[in-house]
């Protein structure tokens, strides 16, 4: 009789996570700021309807990266939760800190028990009244969780994001220049620029401060052209 085929913990440990690395790595990176407005996610997105950032409660918002199908999943049971804890106690005793530690229990059980573990990490942040009480977390496949005190970035791109942004953000920029280092550090010279997903936290809001931002919202992020011909008809355009 064959004997049954045995793997160490730590090789079983090290291979699932150079899987679930390996999926994330595929993705667009994603990044959460904070700045004077309150806190912005941005994210490369070529979809249109297929949303990397969402809404999870009144001050809470939401940012995954890797399988869309299962960070979509995750963002079902934050709301979820967010709605029970808020109706079962108070809209205010729902925080980004237990979410956090919510989604840590669930991507560190998958990742220790089942064959498959998540090839997903997820952004957190709540705003607060002003940019020294924002909170901002990373929560990775195994879940272990990060508190980031400015900005946090996930994904394929995660290490050179976070390196063009380290001398550029601080929590005193307004949100267009936020916009606009967010918009360079993630523009690949290897692949063509794909769309901007942006969303901001709006702290002057009372309740509800999760608000998409569309074109008119934003300041003109393309690159200026040199030759007066491609600006004047760039120009054109516009006034289309």
């Amino acid at each position: 009789m064959s004997m049954p085929f045995y793997v160490s913990p730590e090789q079983l440990t090290k291979d699932r996570a150079e899987f679930a690395r390996k999926g994330i790595s595929r993705g667009r990176s994603v990044l959460a700021a904070s700045c004077r407005e309150g806190i912005l996610f941005v994210a490369e997105n070529p979809s249109p309807t297929l949303h990397k950032i969402a809404e999870i409660h009144d001050r809470i918002g939401f940012a995954g990266v890797g399988k869309y199908h299962e960070f979509e999943t995750l963002r079902v049971a934050g709301v979820r939760y967010a709605d029970l804890r808020g109706y079962a106690y108070d809209r205010t005793d729902v925080t980004a800190r237990a979410l956090a530690g919510t989604y840590a229990q669930t991507l560190g059980a998958t990742f220790a028990q089942d064959s498959k573990p998540f090839e997903v990490e997820i952004l957190l942040a709540q705003v607060g009244t002003d940019p020294t009480k924002d909170e901002i977390y990373r929560i990775s496949y195994d879940g272990s969780v990060r508190d980031e005190p400015r900005y946090a970035v996930s994904g394929g791109a995660a290490e050179r994001v976070t390196t063009a942004l380290r001398e550029q953000l601080h929590t005193d920029l307004p949100m267009h220049e936020v916009i606009a280092a967010a918009s360079t550090a993630l523009r690949r010279e290897d692949i063509p620029p794909a769309p901007l997903e942006i969303a901001l936290l709006d702290r002057t809001r009372p309740r509800r401060t999760f608000r998409r931002l569309d074109a008119v919202d934003l300041p003109d992020l393309r690159p200026r052209s040199t030759n007066p011909q491609t600006q004047h008809s760039d120009h054109r355009r516009t006034g289309d």
